[in-house]
Formats: C-alpha cells, structure tokens, sequence
C-alpha cells in the first residue's frame, strides 16, 4: 500500500516536517507499505487559482501541467495523509491552495447539468494530522475543532466522496515533551492501513 503525505510548512526543520517524517515511519513499519512526503513548498507548488486553472474550471481549457502531474500522484496513493500547523483555525494558504487548484471539477467531483453531484473521490482514504499552539482548553472554548471540521472534512472531503479516516490534533500545550508528540505521530502512522471505519484520534 502507498500514502501520500502532503505538508505545508516553508522551514524544512519545523516540527510540522519532523511530525510528517515520524508518520512516514510508522506507515513503513506497519506492514509492506510505502510512504511519500509531498513537500509542498520544497517543491514550489504554486497555489494561486490562475486563469488557466479557471478555464479548466469553465472546460474552455486543458488543466495546467502541475495540476495534472498531482492529480496523478493522488491517483497512485491508496491514502492521502495531510501534515500541516494550524493557521488562523484552518490550513496554511499553501495547502488550500493546493486543494483548490488539484481537487478540480470533473477529477475530484461532478455536477450535473440536472444539479445532481457526482463525488469522484469515494476510493481515497483520508487522514489529516493538525498542530496547533493553543491549549485543548481554548480549542474547546471558541469552538475551533467544529469549525475545521465542518471547514474541512465536510467542506472539502465529504464534498468530493472522499472518507476522512482519523482527524488528530496535536497541540504543544497538551505535550511535555516534543519527544512524546512524535511517538504519536508515528503511531498514527502504524494506524494509516489498519483503520476500517472512520475516526477522530
């Protein structure tokens, strides 16, 4: 089994890196899988929704070349893990950007001229790992963990069929030691291939 790990994080020594590597870990060590970090700014994936991204929207236009070449290695993968830090309660700009650009209409969705809505992604399991600097009791508080949920994993997956499988989110406050944040890490790694049935860790 292969997954994708896709990161947002512009320092290649953030722990946002470190937490990815310790995933990668656990999906290898976890049985004949492999792992491959997508490191969205290392690689220089341009977010911005250009007007050629637009024109394929409107099908006046062929999807630019890097779209097409991340569609593909979302196609190869049987898991897509997201790794990324908390920005403003949701994900960094790269990463939406990201989304917006490769989960285009016609790939990751259809609609209908009858309105209907074809989700395109029911064979892509999802895991998504957030880290965040505020303490559980503040994320509870203002209500943060909801707002992603319905921002993310029902704004974005759901809407495209895709079954999100776990939802972690580490926060610093919450750990000791950075140490014990990666032992977690990797174990939500060893747990990629094995879960059956959707769930929040």
């Amino acid at each position: 089994m292969h997954a994708l790990i896709v990161t947002a994080h512009p320092h290649p020594d953030s722990l946002t890196h470190s937490i990815a590597a310790g995933v990668a870990r656990g999906i290898t060590e976890s049985g004949p899988h492999r792992a491959e970090i997508a490191n969205l700014a290392q690689e220089g994936f341009r977010p911005e929704f250009t007007r050629e991204d637009f024109a394929a929207f409107n099908a006046a236009g062929a999807l630019p070349e890097d779209v097409r070449a991340e569609q593909t290695r979302i196609d190869s993968a049987d898991a897509l893990v997201l790794v990324f830090p908390v920005y403003w309660w949701s994900m960094p700009a790269l990463m939406k950007g990201w989304i917006d650009r490769v989960f285009s209409a016609g790939w990751a969705y259809e609609e209908t001229a009858d309105g209907r809505l074809i989700k395109k992604l029911r064979h892509l399991p999802v895991h998504l790992v957030a880290i965040g600097a505020a303490n559980m009791k503040t994320w509870e508080k203002h209500r943060y963990q909801e707002a992603m949920k319905v921002q993310i994993e029902e704004g974005i997956f759901n809407y495209c069929g895709a079954p999100v499988m776990s939802s972690s989110l580490l926060l610093s406050p919450e750990y000791p030691d950075t140490n014990v944040m990666l032992q977690d890490a990797h174990r939500l790694g060893q747990k990629t291939f094995n879960t059956q049935q959707p769930v929040a860790v």
